[in-house]
């Protein structure tokens, strides 16, 4: 296999995958093609009836609905070629398609943050200033919310992207990762990448920071307003308007940590363990979160499983 050109750069990637588990690739193969699935079911529905049902028609739906064409955008830019990857022992991929699935994964996963920040702030509004919601949070306001924080995702990861791939990539051209994942490409660069690492550090704080602290910020202002509603079922009835969010934020925040936050091992087996360890919860991060996220918002949410009831039986009607 042809891995390099006359300049010595690389020309393609190979994708390690699960290779070095051949038992584990046939298992991972229907686990994950049955919950890419149900991702696209999902969050394919909720959309649907946020589309097409008039009482979703607000800001909080509205971000509801970008958070699930977002998870299908980024498992899309990602599922099928690790399920390709399952079924190919050496996966090998063009530079210029590492390129476009290193940017999509990237911009979606910077997007999500400020979107979720968004999403925070809309519950903020709506719980804190209630009588102030239809002003602060009218169209004009959260249209532009939504674009900013797809355009903010986008040119983050394009920044990113672009100073990756420019690197020198004159050594190993395998890929340890079931895709172009970025840090698992700086690896493979045969030149200085301080650079990335100062500009991956500060688009850490600007993406994963400053979001944390703003949906801190934000929930503390919450609760402390829930808890001065004097009846117990008003304070449900608040809480239970925002539980959602927060549950879908600590499982994105809490997976990006784990993978992100903890030691690496010095032990050699030790190492062989913890990197198949980061795979998988690679997949977690890539596959389960989206799944998840239209399940938390069905069961937690009455007015979205009133929506869905509906949905069903107005097919149901066509049906017959």
């Amino acid at each position: 296999m042809e891995t390099t050109n006359q300049t010595g750069s690389v020309s393609e990637f190979v994708l390690l995958g699960l290779s070095a588990h051949p038992k584990l690739e046939k298992t991972f193969f229907v686990l994950i093609l049955l919950m890419y699935l149900v991702i696209l079911l999902g969050n394919g529905v909720l959309i649907l009836v946020t589309l097409l049902d008039s009482h979703l028609h607000t800001p909080m739906y509205f971000f509801l609905g970008n958070l699930s064409f977002l998870d299908i955008c980024y498992t899309t830019s990602s599922v099928p070629l690790i399920l390709d990857s399952f079924l190919i022992p050496r996966k090998s991929i063009s530079f210029s398609g590492c390129a476009v699935q290193m940017f999509l994964s990237f911009a979606m996963g910077a997007t999500e943050c400020v979107l979720l920040s968004m999403m925070a702030f809309d519950r903020y509004v709506a719980i804190c200033n209630p009588l102030r919601y239809p002003v602060v949070m009218s169209k004009a306001a959260y249209m532009p919310m939504a674009v900013i924080s797809w355009a903010a995702g986008s040119a983050a990861s394009m920044v990113q992207t672009s100073l990756a791939m420019r690197l020198p990539f004159c050594g190993d051209n395998v890929i340890n990762h079931f895709t172009c994942e970025i840090l698992a490409v700086l690896k493979l660069a045969c030149a200085d990448i301080s650079i990335n690492v100062i500009s991956m550090g500060v688009t850490n704080v600007i993406f994963l920071g400053i979001p944390v602290l703003f949906i801190s910020f934000s929930y503390v202002f919450i609760l402390a307003t829930i808890l001065r509603i004097p009846s117990t079922e008003g304070r449900k009835k608040a809480f239970s308007t925002c539980s959602a969010h927060l549950t879908v934020v600590i499982v994105f925040y809490r997976t990006i940590l784990f993978m992100y936050g903890k030691p690496k091992s010095k032990d050699p087996l030790g190492a062989d363990k913890q990197d198949l360890a980061d795979k998988l919860i690679s997949l977690f991060y890539g596959v389960v979160t989206p799944m998840l996220n239209p399940i938390i918002y069905s069961l937690r949410n009455k007015d979205v499983k009133a929506a869905v009831r509906n949905l069903v039986v107005f097919q149901k009607h066509v049906t017959q």
